[in-house]
């Protein structure tokens, strides 16, 4: 552990060096966050990993000489998630807050926005019906439908 606290030490406070345009914040890029903590981790003797195990994004510390794991985070990858492209995207997401979480860096909450962002209610199947008929007769868009609530893979399927 004694060379997980040099690297600590080191470490110091990361820059925010990307935006997100769609919440206007700031935050740091999983490509800096490695570039400025793996090189400090490897002067050290200590081994970054960051492997997909099962439906979990892990973020592992081992160091070199004892061949011993030193710490580990992992977050689980939601089961809705299946767009290749959003998967790739969670798994960014989750491999920089795995690290950024396990070496405590610390960063003001600029993406908290997205998580205190409330949540679309279900469309339950009478209503979900009732929609569809709005949309065929012209009442409504379909954007109102897929923006204002979280659908089954099913009624997505309907919609196209």
């Amino acid at each position: 552990m004694k060379k997980l606290l040099k690297v600590k030490k080191q470490i110091g406070v990361l820059k925010k060096n990307s935006k997100n345009p769609f919440f206007k914040s700031a935050y740091l890029d999983l490509n800096d966050l490695l570039n400025a903590v793996e090189p400090l981790l490897l002067d050290n003797g200590l081994i970054l990993l960051q492997p997909v195990e099962g439906n979990k994004v892990c973020t592992v510390i081992f160091d070199s000489e004892t061949e011993q794991e030193l710490c580990s985070s992992s977050m689980v990858i939601p089961d809705n998630i299946t767009d290749p492209q959003k998967l790739g995207s969670c798994i960014t997401y989750f491999r920089r807050y795995t690290l950024k979480s396990l070496l405590a860096i610390a960063e003001t909450d600029d993406d908290g926005n997205l998580a205190a962002k409330k949540s679309k209610p279900a469309l339950s199947g009478v209503r979900f019906a009732q929609a569809l008929t709005k949309l065929k007769e012209g009442e409504i868009k379909k954007e109102s439908i897929t923006n204002n609530f979280k659908l089954t893979q099913e009624q997505i399927n309907k919609l196209k």
